[in-house]
């Protein structure tokens, strides 16, 4: 992937208020948030519903507008809006420069307010956690075609230019470095398709970062299983004759309805949902409200190009390239990583300073969506910090 070239960059920093609704437009690799329930399988590679911050927290929003954005297929937005939100302030070294920022990036049709849920926020952000704001600037963006940043649903629908996952690192890259003034980042860390992004970095960038924590994800093209169901639920939109095309007047209910049947199964865990729904009553009864709650949330167009997004991502033959310590962590009741394709440790081996960790499913793991139930993995990180302390 190319460095960004330069462009015309107008950073707008009267930041909007954040918006208390219903919840926030979720993709469909969700399912966490849907089920109902504390011990419910937090899902598929999406942000849960989304929650009000702690107070405590105090999270900064803000705009980053950038003109003339040039997509890798060739089109242009005149105007690429990407929204973000920060947490603590930036402290500089002697030279001016930000020494203690964190960029964390969310999943599949998730936004940063996903990272404000209790069991990331509550468990890294706390006073005295490994990324407590009293000691780091977080940074939360909502990537493109997700949250309040610029998206089919604001009246392009389906002409809104066909992005992918290098065009949502390059703008995650300028929104960081013109937007916030950071030329070089204490983590990354990323959740499934963060967790992709993650790997884009560290090969784009390799001096961009003190260390890498890549969380539910393959440095690799997807293929198999994993791009079967994605390529279904976009099927189902584009087969559904109520999409009409993207210029839908209603939701196509239909394709939707498939799309969240799919993200459900996508982002479940099985050791949750039968402690949870041990009876066939019980399991009606969640998945009815669990379907009918996640259609609510979702627009045909946005859900399509999230999922879309995925198709040219292969970080693979440039994994060498990666030089900053890198902590890898998947859990192995994960249905869209599944340890079973046998990959990882091979793949882990190419990485300079990589660490591949698959965490044992049990009571604890939440399927995919492990990757935000941070006292699972909280340990991890510990170590990743200490050791890119002393790289």
């Amino acid at each position: 992937m190319p460095a960004p070239d330069a462009r015309s960059i107008v950073t707008a920093l009267q930041p909007p208020k954040i918006a208390e609704g219903p919840m926030l437009r979720r993709l469909a690799c969700i399912a966490a948030s849907l089920l109902a329930i504390t011990a419910a399988p937090a899902l598929a590679q999406t942000a849960p519903t989304s929650a009000p911050a702690p107070a405590k927290l105090a999270p900064q929003p803000g705009d980053f507008t950038v003109k003339d954005f040039k997509f890798r297929s060739g089109e242009t937005l005149p105007e690429l809006r990407l929204h973000y939100m920060t947490l603590g302030q930036p402290r500089r070294d002697a030279k001016g420069h930000i020494v203690n920022a964190v960029l964390i990036l969310h999943g599949t049709g998730g936004d940063g307010n996903q990272f404000l849920r209790p069991q990331f926020a509550d468990v890294l952000f706390a006073p005295g956690g490994l990324l407590d704001p009293a000691r780091y600037y977080i940074i939360l963006p909502d990537d493109i075609g997700h949250g309040k940043s610029s998206k089919p649903s604001d009246g392009l629908r389906a002409h809104f230019p066909q992005y992918d996952y290098d065009d949502m690192v390059e703008a995650e890259h300028l929104l960081t470095t013109k937007g916030l003034g950071v030329d070089r980042l204490r983590l990354i860390m990323g959740t499934s398709m963060g967790c992709m992004h993650a790997f884009l970095w560290g090969e784009a960038w390799p001096e961009g970062m003190d260390a890498l924590m890549p969380l539910a994800c393959q440095p690799m093209e997807i293929a198999g299983r994993n791009r079967a169901w994605r390529r279904m639920t976009i099927d189902a939109i584009k087969a559904d004759p109520d999409w009409k095309g993207g210029d839908y007047t209603t939701q196509p209910q239909a394709a939707l309805r498939t799309a969240e049947d799919l993200l459900l199964i996508a982002g479940s865990a099985p050791q949750q949902m039968q402690k949870s729904y041990p009876t066939r009553e019980k399991t009606d009864a969640w998945l009815e409200d669990a379907v009918a709650h996640g259609m609510a949330s979702l627009d045909a167009n946005d859900f399509m190009y999230q999922v879309a997004s995925s198709r040219s991502y292969n970080p693979e033959p440039g994994l060498e390239r990666i030089t900053a310590p890198v902590m890898w962590v998947n859990s192995a009741d994960d249905f869209i990583n599944p340890p079973e394709v046998g990959m990882a440790d091979t793949l882990a081996k190419r990485i300079k300073h990589g660490r591949y960790v698959l965490i044992p499913a049990s009571d604890r793991t939440h399927g995919h969506g492990t990757h935000t139930w941070a006292a699972v993995w909280q340990d991890l990180l510990a170590d990743l910090l200490r050791q890119s302390d002393a790289h």
